[in-house]
């Protein structure tokens, strides 16, 4: 089992750690932003196009039994 450790000490560790962080700059911020907007956007094209012919072929199973 793990030791606990103190309230004091695990803070400590936090902003040791978060001093490490390399954050990245405000064009990369940007370039991911932008890429995960056209990503989104060709994922609802895809489920949009999928949703369609699902659909279609679903009314044409169940038109042929009529």
């Amino acid at each position: 089992m793990a030791s606990k450790t103190n309230p004091i000490a695990f803070l400590q560790q936090v902003r040791s750690e978060t001093s490490k962080v390399t954050w990245p700059s405000r064009r990369e911020t940007m370039i991911s932003t932008v890429m995960v907007f056209v990503m989104v956007f060709i994922a609802a094209l895809f489920f949009f196009a999928s949703d369609q012919l699902i659909g279609w072929l679903i009314g044409l199973i169940l038109n042929a039994g009529a």
